[in-house]
């Protein structure tokens, strides 16, 4: 019977997405009588890891024009080669995702998505399965409204048959992004959509894109039920490649931490959007920052980067173990901003070990500076809310070096910290018996 409901209100979601906001709410009220499935995958419960094409690659699909960089099979073999080769997969990441501009302009003749025939010339599944004997994940992208952001086919009035087919490629991850649809009715189709997903009986983490269409005009959606049936979710706008953009998605995430983070944690994150760290926008120093927060905001780690190219300096910052334990800590706590201080933002997070009843912290600072030398900046535990009265050791991670055996929360620390840049500390109190909290 739920099948049933969930069928036709697929079809009265498509109908509302053409005639407008009381269709939509309609079908959202009728898609809340059927009682669509929450998520049950049991996936993500660490921010997901892995690469994506489409910051650095975008929808470059002259193959002739553009052999190396173009959207196809062959793009995505060579990241999937590079990402064992070069030590991205022992380091945690694990999934190649395409995004948008891999399909056909047309449905097959049973009305099944299919890729582009020059550019996927052995098909998805293939593609699929040669990640898979790589030991990595597969995943795609598709569109909840009538076409993709990029004008392919999109999803809304095929969502089961979609579902269907991305299990059958041996899809691991989807990407469901939200262009071309009435964003009143994406409370509904992307919830139905996860209850497609489960029927399939194949694990598929699910990132929704539903806040990044309602927050900028002014809508606040639903998290709780997001955090039911969504793995992760882009809440704001795309990420481009410059530091002013990073910025900016970091100061909505601050603004709005109180109200987002709490619903974020292990099987369901906020998402920032990806990493560009090694292409051309971000300086070093940038790179190491933006590294530093998205780990301290659980935010997942999808690399977009020609990973054939990339400057091994940047190479290592994505590749940092100790940052990457930062991000994929168990615990799985969105870290926040909680102080401003002479133009540096002091991020927190905290982490394991536990000591006792005291968690660890990582700590970090981003300089919105450009004084062009690194300022010295004081601060004290305590004004970072650490105030256990345990002592605590102080590292700093980039450096990988002790800034302090023992300190307590009242004491002054001081930190140069670069024009731009970011100092990623953590802050361990100093006990022999340590017990870490797992999910």
């Amino acid at each position: 019977m739920i099948t049933a409901l969930c069928i036709r209100a697929e079809a009265l979601i498509a109908i509302g997405s053409k005639m407008g906001t009381a269709w939509a709410i309609f079908a959202v009220l009728l898609v809340s009588v059927a009682h669509i499935q929450a998520l049950d995958n049991g996936l993500a419960l660490t921010p997901p890891m892995g690469w994506m094409h489409w910051q650095r690659f975008r929808c470059v699909t002259d193959c002739h024009a553009y052999p190396n960089d173009c959207i196809s099979e062959q793009l995505f073999r060579d990241m999937a080669d590079h990402m064992v080769a070069d030590g991205f997969k022992s380091a945690g990441y694990e999934y190649v995702i395409i995004d948008d501009c891999w399909a056909s302009k047309e449905r097959d003749n049973n009305s099944r998505l299919q890729p582009d025939p020059l550019r996927f010339p052995s098909g998805i599944k293939a593609l699929s399965d040669y990640v898979h004997a790589k030991g990595l994940k597969f995943g795609i992208y598709a569109d909840y409204g009538t076409k993709t952001c990029a004008g392919y086919p999109g999803s809304i009035e095929y969502l089961k048959l979609d579902a269907q087919t991305f299990a059958d490629w041996g899809v691991d991850y989807l990407k469901l992004d939200g262009c071309h649809s009435d964003v009143l009715s994406m409370e509904a189709g992307y919830s139905l959509m996860s209850t497609f997903l489960n029927e399939t009986g194949r694990p598929i983490v699910y990132s929704c894109s539903w806040p990044a269409y309602q927050e900028p005009i002014g809508i606040h959606p639903n998290y709780d039920k997001m955090s039911q049936v969504c793995n992760l979710w882009r809440n704001w706008d795309d990420i481009d490649d410059c530091w002013t953009n990073v910025t900016s998605i970091l100061r909505w995430f601050s603004d709005n931490q109180d109200r987002i983070a709490p619903h974020s944690g292990p099987g369901h994150w906020n998402d920032p959007d990806m990493l560009i760290i090694g292409n051309y926008g971000l300086s070093y120093e940038q790179a190491k920052a933006q590294m530093a927060i998205w780990a301290i905001m659980a935010a997942p780690l999808i690399m977009s980067v020609d990973l054939r190219t990339i400057e091994p300096k940047f190479r290592a910052i994505l590749l940092n173990q100790d940052v990457i334990a930062i991000n994929q800590d168990s615990m799985g706590v969105q870290g926040r901003l909680l102080l401003t201080k002479d133009r540096i933002d002091f991020w927190t997070k905290p982490i394991n070990p536990v000591v006792k009843d005291s968690s660890s912290f990582a700590i970090g600072l981003l300089s919105n500076r450009v004084d062009g030398y690194p300022y010295r900046v004081n601060f004290t535990l305590a004004d970072l809310n650490v105030t256990r009265g345990r002592e605590y050791t102080i590292k700093d991670i980039y450096d990988s070096v002790t800034i302090a055996e023992t300190i307590n929360p009242e004491d002054l620390i001081f930190i140069r910290v670069k024009p731009s840049g970011t100092v990623l500390l953590t802050a361990t109190p100093t006990q022999e018996q340590i017990n870490v909290t797992k999910v």
